[in-house]
């Protein structure tokens, strides 16, 4: 690969997915590439990048960028913010939504659906203090790949080992051969949708809560201060926004703030005021008609087992 083609390649991803790579990172493309190149049946990464350079290659476009996004993933990863979650977070909810019974997250990069999942087990944890309340929980990710395995919520054992207390692995798994899955009954509580971040995802409605880490460290200052303009207009005044341990808003917009007491965990600061939500958004956009909670939201005292 030449240095021309590796400048093309670097200039298409951040096109397509906001990633900035700088030039030490050549390694990771050809690591990341090489297998993309020959299971299409080309020789090296020249000839791949001069494939994607041809008209009707989109799909093949597709793939590249789904193969360098970063995928890592594992239950309770960092342990801290699934803290601030059960701590601060929830009873927060649950104090100020006590009259609409309503709580709606987005995990902004759910990639294999650790993440979501591990919101869903916190939440059954508490169900007996959201008896009646509708939660829905939404994760969103780039790549068609993992979502699909998000979706179907098996792991192996090396996957479920990382993070992942044994009594809830024993509670809310079922073993099959050398894999896990997750129960049905908290699959029925992560709605999954493709989505990029540089695109308006402003029809999602509104958000209560948005967890958005480890994601924001791959784009440039611009990029960044975009999505999270973006993100606080969907979230109510007193809303919350989760990021990574190596991720701040601090220096970049003044639209969230941190709180001191919490790393990483911010609200929205009071001049990000969203206009008025619908009572029930589903995703999509627009309200959901009557009592009933959409597709993939939640019922806690209703929901089956």
């Amino acid at each position: 690969m030449t240095p021309q083609e590796f400048d093309w390649l670097r200039a298409f991803l951040k096109q397509q997915s906001g990633l900035v790579l700088t030039a030490e990172k050549q390694y990771l493309i050809e690591s990341r590439l090489l297998p993309v190149a020959r299971k299409a049946g080309l020789a090296s990464l020249s000839a791949l990048i001069a494939k994607m350079k041809e008209t009707g290659q989109a799909s093949l476009a597709a793939t590249v960028v789904e193969a360098m996004t970063t995928n890592e993933s594992f239950f309770f990863r960092d342990k801290t913010p699934f803290e601030h979650f059960t701590q601060a977070m929830l009873p927060k909810m649950l104090e100020a939504r006590a009259r609409e019974k309503r709580i709606r997250i987005w995990c902004a990069a759910a990639s294999t659906g650790q993440e979501p999942y591990s919101l869903a087990m916190c939440l059954r944890e508490a169900e007996a203090k959201l008896a009646g309340w509708r939660v829905e929980i939404v994760g969103t990710d780039l790549s068609s790949d993992v979502l699909e395995k998000a979706k179907a919520g098996v792991y192996t054992q090396f996957e479920v080992q990382r993070g992942l207390p044994i009594n809830q692995l024993l509670k809310y798994f079922t073993q099959t051969g050398d894999t896990w899955q997750i129960s049905s009954s908290l699959r029925s509580m992560v709605q999954y949708r493709k989505l990029n971040l540089l695109e308006n995802f402003s029809s999602l409605g509104q958000f209560d809560i948005i967890f958005c880490r480890n994601v924001l460290i791959y784009f440039d200052n611009v990029t960044k201060v975009d999505i999270l303009e973006r993100m606080a207009k969907m979230m109510p005044a007193d809303g919350f926004l989760v990021l990574g341990a190596a991720e701040t808003v601090v220096g970049l917009t003044d639209v969230f703030r941190p709180m001191t007491d919490r790393r990483g965990l911010y609200q929205v600061a009071g001049g990000a005021q969203p206009a008025a939500r619908p009572r029930f958004a589903a995703v999509g956009g627009g309200a959901a008609p009557g009592p009933t909670p959409p597709a993939g939201a939640s019922r806690f005292g209703g929901i089956g087992r």
